[in-house]
């Protein structure tokens, strides 16, 4: 019984919240102009982004610099579309040049900060972070970002700080958003063994968001720490229904239907699990719920 019970520790909480703020693009707008300068193709990279069409705003972007329309903002707006194609070298090296154009350009900071996140580079997202809030005390987002960060490192009590400055901060934003820190700051909680403050966290962002699957996913987690089976079946199955390819949902969910003595339910969540990590690619959780797979089916054997 113990060992399933790490395993839904080791292998089923680590669902971070994986997005960081960062700036829109400015506003959009056409030009008819057969003579195409430096400022029309930023103005069309930019509806190109706004479409989803990140590689073609890469594309008029390279264009306004090449017709001498070097400005921070075009800099800044083909960073953003670097983030969204992971090309986070690139999207560093042009947030270098805003901050070389514009040394108090905060939006440069905070977006060489989230490439510096996604590339593991945890210390660095966090001084990125740190420039901004020197420039700007009062931005939510340095806040979260820097938490989120602290938090990859190991520092929760640092991240759980960040995250309440960050709440601090926030007036007149969604609720999905606010749901968001509230998963995190929850997760911190988890880590630090503070399952109280973590139950109340993911409660809250459940509440301010019922269709994000990750706050149910993890409340699940908790009530299985707690004993509390039914509990975490209840938040797994929401989780499941508000994300049929989690995987690790149905890992967890089986584990606990195992723990209430359904080990044909526990067998069919994990072979969903099974089917959807090989789908996904996802080589190392496939192989370990085949392993817990073939414990089940020979423990009952022996038995």
């Amino acid at each position: 019984m113990g060992r399933e019970k790490r395993f839904i520790l080791n292998f089923g909480i680590a669902v971070v919240l994986g997005c960081f703020f960062f700036t829109p693009p400015a506003y959009p707008s056409t030009t008819s102009s057969l003579q195409m300068t430096g400022t029309d193709f930023f103005k069309l990279g930019v509806e190109k982004m706004l479409s989803g069409e990140y590689q073609h705003a890469i594309q008029d972007f390279t264009q306004a610099l090449q017709l001498k329309s070097n400005s921070a903002a075009v800099y800044n707006n083909r960073c953003l579309a670097y983030l969204q194609i992971q090309d986070y070298q690139n999207a560093i090296a042009d947030c270098n040049q805003a901050i070389e154009k514009a040394s108090s350009n905060t939006e440069a900071y905070l977006n060489r900060g989230l490439a510096h996140y996604r590339q593991g580079d945890y210390s660095d997202a966090i001084a990125d972070n740190n420039q901004v809030l020197s420039l700007k005390p009062y931005d939510f987002r340095a806040y979260y970002n820097r938490g989120l960060a602290n938090a990859m490192l190991g520092n929760h009590q640092q991240a759980i700080a960040d995250y309440n400055l960050s709440l601090s901060q926030i007036s007149q934003y969604s609720a999905p958003l606010l749901a968001g820190i509230y998963n995190d700051r929850g997760l911190a909680h988890f880590d630090l063994r503070d399952l109280q403050a973590a139950m109340l966290d993911f409660s809250l962002a459940i509440r301010l968001n019922p269709k994000d699957y990750r706050a149910y996913f993890n409340r699940g987690c908790v009530c299985g720490q707690y004993g509390d089976n039914f509990g975490a079946v209840r938040d797994f199955s929401v989780a499941i229904r508000l994300n049929p390819s989690n995987g690790l949902a149905y890992v967890n969910r089986g584990i606990t239907y195992y723990q209430l003595g359904d080990e044909q339910a526990a067998i069919v969540d994990l072979q969903k699990a099974v089917q959807y990590f090989g789908h996904q690619r996802q080589t190392v959780a496939y192989q370990k719920t085949l392993d817990l797979i073939k414990q089940l089916f020979m423990k009952k054997l022996w038995i």
